[in-house]
């Protein structure tokens, strides 16, 4: 099962699937566990360039690009070999993220991100994605916060309030697209509220779903 996680910047994604990720190994399920942009030795390299503050004149067609070239390299080498041989696949990001932030908040052409997106990841979609939904200012609040006290902030965060606005919208219009496939989570409740609704979501699905031929 391929499952993957989305949300503005500040949202907590990270802390939530390491939390996810620990208790479906302790199930007894095989996790494999990865993130966008990134993932593999190329993959990581091409998030320095994507993030680092000193490429601030980075072009959006350039930013797209380089979000696809790093997928197409995670699906390759590590999804699909990890799904064929039954493990679940938890990411943190994928390729909801270029609809939201490349097409909604930078405004570019649906249309092509999503030829940009098939050609990358050969049409590989998740079964269950989970929204993080908080608003920008918190959102944007925490990440200040956790940089102050040493986390990265990077180009993307840096990005203007109007731009991460448009990208919450966005989530909401690809949620209200393919409403089947999204559970949407309040990631303004305590950490362990919204862990339990994860799990909830998660587990409903792992426990109910044959394994899929990809």
């Amino acid at each position: 099962m391929f499952i993957t996680l989305e949300g503005p910047e500040g949202s907590g994604k990270t802390t939530q699937v390491a939390l996810l990720v620990r208790d479906l190994r302790e199930r007894g399920y095989a996790v494999f566990h990865t993130r966008e942009p990134g993932g593999t030795s190329i993959g990581d390299q091409i998030r320095d360039v994507l993030h680092d503050l000193k490429n601030e004149q980075m072009h959006p067609h350039t930013e797209i690009l380089l979000y696809a070239a790093s997928r197409a390299q995670l699906v390759n080498e590590e999804i699909r070999p990890r799904l064929a041989v039954g493990e679940v696949v938890i990411c943190d990001r994928y390729a909801d993220s270029t609809l939201a932030y490349q097409g909604y908040g930078h405004g570019l052409d649906l249309g092509i991100l999503r030829q940009i997106l098939t050609f990358a990841t050969g049409g590989l979609q998740p079964d269950l994605t989970l929204y993080l939904d908080i608003t920008v200012e918190e959102g944007l609040r925490r990440r200040h916060a956790a940089a102050e006290d040493g986390a990265e902030w990077n180009r993307m965060d840096a990005l203007s309030l109007d731009f991460h606005r448009r990208v919450r919208e966005g989530y909401l219009r690809l949620i209200a697209e393919a409403p089947s496939r999204w559970v949407t989570i309040d990631a303004s409740a305590p950490r362990d509220v919204i862990q339990a609704e994860i799990r909830t979501a998660i587990l409903a699905r792992l426990t109910t779903s044959d394994p899929l031929s990809r």
